[in-house]
C-alpha cells in the first residue's frame, strides 16, 4: 500500500496520521530524503565571482538573469519531460545561429523590466520541492517566463523572437578569433575547464 499523509506519531502498531486515522504497518519505509539541487548543486563563477543561483532569473526557462553563455534543460512537471528539453534544443540551435550570422561571442539574459516579479520557478507543491524552493532560481510573473504550456511555450521558444530585449549580445574582443574563449564564465565544483 502506497499512502501519501502526514504522521502525528510512531504507535506499537504502526502510524497515528494527523487526519486522525490509525494505520497498521508491518513494516514502513519513508521516502522523504531527496534533496533537489539545479545542475547538481554546481558552484558557477562569472568574471571570478560565485553565482548564487537563488538571486537569478529564469529566463525562458532554460538561462539564468546575468549568467551569460548558459543553457540547462528542464522539463515540464505536468507532462513530457522532453517536450521541453526539444524545445529548449531548438532554441538553443536558433541562438547560436544567431550569433554566429552576427558575429557575437556572449549572450546574457538581463533583468531590464522593472515591472517584473520574481515567482516560485516551479508550481509543484512534493516536500522535496518545497525544500528546495529557496535554493532555486526565481522565474518572472511575465514573458519570457516559462509557462506550463507547451503550445505557448512552442510559440515563444520555435518561433519567438531571439533579439527580444532581454538578451544582451556581445561580440568577442578585438582581435579574438575564438568565440567562446572571449565570454567570461566558468564551472566550478564539477571540474575546471581551462
Amino acid at each position: 500500500m502506497l499512502l501519501r499523509s502526514q504522521i502525528d506519531t510512531f504507535t506499537e502498531t504502526g502510524l497515528q496520521l494527523k487526519s486522525g486515522e490509525h494505520l497498521d504497518a508491518d513494516i514502513i519505509v519513508t521516502a522523504t530524503g531527496l534533496v533537489l539541487k539545479l545542475m547538481s548543486g554546481l558552484q558557477l563563477m562569472v568574471d571570478g565571482a560565485p553565482v548564487d543561483l537563488s538571486k537569478t532569473i529564469t529566463y525562458k526557462g532554460m538561462m539564468y538573469s546575468d549568467v551569460p553563455n548558459l543553457v540547462s534543460a528542464f522539463g515540464y512537471t505536468n507532462a513530457s519531460w522532453t517536450l521541453k528539453c526539444d524545445l529548449t534544443a531548438d532554441y538553443v540551435c536558433r541562438l547560436l545561429k544567431h550569433m554566429d550570422q552576427h558575429g557575437y561571442a556572449q549572450c546574457t539574459p538581463r533583468l531590464n523590466d522593472p515591472e517584473l516579479t520574481p515567482e516560485p520557478a516551479i508550481d509543484f507543491t512534493s516536500g522535496y520541492v518545497l525544500r528546495a524552493l529557496p535554493t532555486l532560481p526565481r522565474q518572472g510573473s511575465k514573458m519570457p517566463a516559462p509557462t506550463p504550456n507547451y503550445v505557448k511555450d512552442l510559440s515563444m521558444l520555435r518561433f519567438g523572437r531571439v533579439n527580444d530585449g532581454t538578451m544582451e549580445f556581445k561580440a568577442p574582443p578585438r582581435g579574438s578569433n575564438n568565440l567562446f574563449k572571449s565570454a567570461n564564465c566558468s564551472l566550478g565544483t564539477v571540474g575546471q575547464l581551462p
